[in-house]
């Protein structure tokens, strides 16, 4: 997994899969989009308005890396799967 920021304009991604994919955006909130690749496998996370969903002093501090990222991608992914998303 791995976690950029984006402060020019406030967005979060988290990578969960390594390489290059052909991938569908399914959107969440307002906020939160899911990358689908193939075989619907959750390829990444996008999160804009980061500095309102985690906090300024998350993103601050960790540059996006600390755990409140790391816990909303486990969050988002379980929630996915129980859904069949």
């Amino acid at each position: 997994m791995r976690i950029s920021y984006d402060s020019g304009v406030d967005a979060l991604y988290i990578r969960l899969l390594d390489g290059e994919y052909q991938c569908r955006t399914l959107r969440l909130t307002d906020e939160i989009s899911l990358n689908i690749g193939p075989g619907e496998e959750l390829v990444g996370i996008e999160v804009l308005d980061a500095k309102a969903v985690f906090g300024k002093t998350v993103i601050a501090e960790r540059g996006g890396r600390g755990a409140a990222a790391v816990e909303l991608a486990h969050q988002i992914v379980a929630d996915a799967r129980r859904n069949n998303l």
